[in-house]
């Protein structure tokens, strides 16, 4: 007899949250009503919130109005809202006040309490509002998307960069990589769920649901955190080919006409594909766990995989080689180089290698059209790119993608020619990807060598091609 305890209890949490959601509903349209009386602004509905007016429940209906009401404003409307809440700042007079309390301790006992004082006099009531936000029905995802507004909005603004560093705080300790539940998604999953995924797929665009069928098929995996509170909506998710061997081209990876692997067969996992879900949440790192969780999660289930890689992009590469280019470095290619380009493009002696590779990379066609001559060069310059060149802070890797591949302790393994021949990946790559290694025996050396001074884990190919 099958066991029923499971779906009552389930149905029994479904209808008491929506209980609870029509409860702070109704009391949220009663207190709209009084409130309209009243002829209240924005800003003074803010501020009965914070005072607590009728007790901690007429408080949060009170936030649950607020929040219906941020809802329904148009998007140049909800800006003023934002710095009407961005106004609710810590009081001047009583910090200065904590921090003349604080000069004046005397001893432990009392520079302790004075910091207890200091730090509550900091603290904006504003912090207290978003805490209410976060209380009611469907608030935490509120939160969320009212970041993503103000990562928009904030820039040049100070006073709702102050506004967004405190929900930003709020958010990194709600979402927690403790709180977070992973999850596989498959073909059975909901309908909306499928949706969302095809929605946010930002890496490699997902054509049609055949599409989406075959990257569930049963040699691929796919997981995502989720947070409780917002059970319905993927944080973010990664996207895994059971493959024998290092895959080289994203096209061959995703053809729908391909063989289905045997997943008993596999020995190497690779992640194609992670995408973030929601930009509320950027800043707020959770990816790096991600890929070590799924990394168990595909060991306990394949003991036959030994090995975990990428197949990623080099966003950045084609960008920075045409400013490399257009500013006449004349370091970046060598005098071998150089003759071979002009020799390829039937240039005379006189034209540099420089204009001579320009000249080539505008060939319609992509890497099919380039001569032999074009491939040894790129990979070089990829190499650089990826293992030398350096962001603003003269450490990090220039590549955003390296950056986080090399943060979670991954090695730069191959770079890979015409492994993305789509228009996106000539455009920003040339065509180029990158397999990046996660061995589980260097994982923290790599992440600790990198973070610590900078220096990136390649493979001996990698540095046979930075020799060249």
């Amino acid at each position: 007899m099958p066991d029923t305890a499971p779906a009552i209890a389930d149905g029994f949490l479904h209808r008491t949250r929506r209980s609870l959601g029509e409860v702070w509903r109704e009391m949220a349209q009663r207190l709209a009503w009084r409130e309209a009386e009243e002829g209240q602004d924005l800003a003074a509905q803010m501020r009965a919130c914070l005072d607590g007016r009728g007790g901690e429940v007429s408080a949060r209906a009170r936030a649950a109005r607020l929040a219906a009401a941020y809802r329904d404003l148009p998007p140049a409307e909800r800006i003023a809202f934002l710095r009407s809440l961005a106004g609710f700042d810590a009081d001047p007079g009583a910090v200065e006040a904590a921090i003349a309390g604080w000069n004046a301790a005397g001893d432990a006992p009392a520079r302790a309490a004075a910091l207890v004082r200091l730090r509550r006099a900091l603290d904006a009531p504003r912090v207290r509002l978003l805490q209410q936000f976060a209380a009611i029905p469907d608030g935490v995802k509120l939160l969320v998307g009212l970041r993503e507004e103000l990562l928009r909005a904030a820039e040049g603004d100070p006073l709702l960069r102050a506004l967004e560093a405190d929900l930003k705080s709020l958010l990194a300790a709600w979402f927690d990589v403790g709180f977070l539940e992973l999850r596989r998604i498959d073909w059975n999953s909901p309908a909306a769920l499928l949706e969302k995924l095809i929605r946010y797929e930002a890496v490699h665009r997902i054509e049609s649901w055949e599409d989406l069928k075959n990257r569930l098929d049963s040699d691929r995996r796919c997981y995502a955190f989720f947070h409780p509170r917002m059970p319905e909506e993927p944080l973010i998710f990664v996207e895994v080919a059971l493959t024998q061997g290092l895959a080289d081209s994203v096209q061959a990876l995703l053809d729908p006409e391909a063989e289905v692997m045997d997943p008993a067969r596999a020995d190497t996992a690779i992640f194609y594909s992670i995408n973030n879900c929601q930009r509320g949440l950027d800043g707020i790192a959770f990816g790096n766990f991600l890929i070590k969780r799924v990394v168990e999660e595909l060991g306990r289930e394949f003991p036959n995989i030994r090995r975990f890689a990428t197949l990623s992009p080099v966003p950045g590469f084609r960008r920075w080689l045409d400013q490399r280019l257009e500013a006449g470095d004349a370091a970046l290619l060598t005098a071998e180089e150089s003759a071979a380009l002009r020799a390829a493009a039937g240039a005379a002696p006189e034209v540099s290698g420089l204009a001579a590779l320009s000249l080539l990379l505008e060939r319609r066609g992509g890497p099919a059209a380039w001569p032999k001559a074009v491939e040894p060069v790129l990979l070089r310059l990829c190499a650089r790119w990826l293992a030398v060149e350096a962001g603003r802070d003269g450490k990090r890797a220039a590549d955003p993608v390296a950056h986080f591949h090399l943060s979670n302790g991954a090695r730069i393994e191959r770079i890979n020619w015409r492994a993305d021949t789509s228009e996106k990946g000539l455009r920003e790559s040339a065509g180029l990807m990158v397999n990046y290694l996660y061995d589980p025996a260097f994982i923290e050396d790599n992440h600790e060598a990198y973070a610590g001074e900078g220096r990136r884990a390649t493979s001996s190919a990698v540095r046979r091609l930075l020799k060249a």
